[in-house]
């Protein structure tokens, strides 16, 4: 999904690009002889050629109807049992890859949970958004809070029960946006909480919230949640994140649950990349959620 009309800072659009020439293919052919199939749902213009619309929600039209496209791709993907695995772009691609995700198990009794990681909440709304900026509204939509055409994006109503909501890694959030999170009751782990209990103590209240609160998991990995010292191809890079070691650990931990239906890798941005750094670790962290294995 080169799609990177969520933010500010572009590049993002070459982002699966990057993520494939760093070896994705080869990377996924060592772990299964299953068929991996290469796929983009639709052909996007790049952010010049389009009009930004309203302020409030930048590029409203053309993001709903990039995510509409994903939306449709993933839950047949997910019908037909297979894994997408969805490389971006900017995080406003997570409104079609959730909703596809809840489609899937639409009219079932199957629970949906999302792990964010992310170093951001992207739980703004237009009324609560100083940018206006999609990729900081995604969650917040796909819960069900702000602009209809987000909310409504796919299936009308609410994509998934923010109760069932995880994020890890958080390092920067706004404080209308903090707020409403603690309202819709998502349950997060900050930088400071890995810091104050270890991490862990925070892997294992993760994999036991999963357990509890959920049968099937979306993961949804903004690379940016990784210390730019590790990673510095991001869309918006902040000190103080997650090492490398951590954040394959994470991957681990999650994939053996067995939960895992779906997956998606966004804002690697090649133009602030470091000799394909981020790239080769978006890849890595990848092969790790798909169940590779050091020994």
């Amino acid at each position: 999904m080169p799609l990177d009309f969520g933010g500010n800072r572009h590049g993002s659009d070459m982002g699966p690009s990057a993520i494939r020439l760093a070896g994705l293919k080869e990377r996924l052919a060592e772990l299964s002889d299953s068929e991996v199939t290469y796929t983009s749902p639709l052909g996007i213009q790049p952010s010049e050629y389009e009009d930004p619309g309203d302020p409030a929600v930048k590029y409203l039209e053309p993001i709903v109807k990039a995510c509409c496209a994903l939306a449709g791709a993933t839950e047949q993907i997910i019908r037909g049992g297979g894994f997408p695995l969805i490389l971006g772009g900017d995080h406003s691609i997570a409104l079609g890859s959730i909703a596809g995700a809840a489609a899937a198990h639409r009219g079932s009794s199957t629970r949906v949970g999302v792990l964010y990681v992310d170093a951001h909440g992207d739980f703004n709304t237009a009324e609560t958004s100083p940018s206006g900026n999609i990729h900081g509204m995604c969650m917040a939509a796909s819960c069900g809070y702000g602009t209809g055409a987000l909310t409504d994006l796919y299936y009308p109503g609410t994509k998934i029960d923010s109760r069932n909501v995880c994020y890890v890694g958080l390092r920067s959030i706004d404080r209308e946006e903090r707020q409403l999170m603690k309202q819709a009751g998502v349950t997060a782990f900050t930088m400071s909480d890995i810091d104050r209990i270890g991490f862990p103590a925070v892997l294992k209240q993760v994999t036991t919230f999963f357990r509890a609160r959920a049968d099937v998991i979306h993961v949804s990995f903004d690379m940016d949640v990784i210390d730019p010292m590790f990673a510095p191809g991001v869309g918006i890079p902040l000190p103080g994140g997650l090492n490398y070691r951590e954040a394959l650990l994470l991957m681990e931990e999650i994939s053996q649950t067995g939960m895992v239906c779906s997956a998606e890798f966004v804002e690697v941005n090649p133009v602030l990349d470091v000799r394909s750094q981020t790239a080769r670790m978006a890849v890595e962290l990848a092969a790790r959620l798909l169940g590779d294995r050091v020994y």
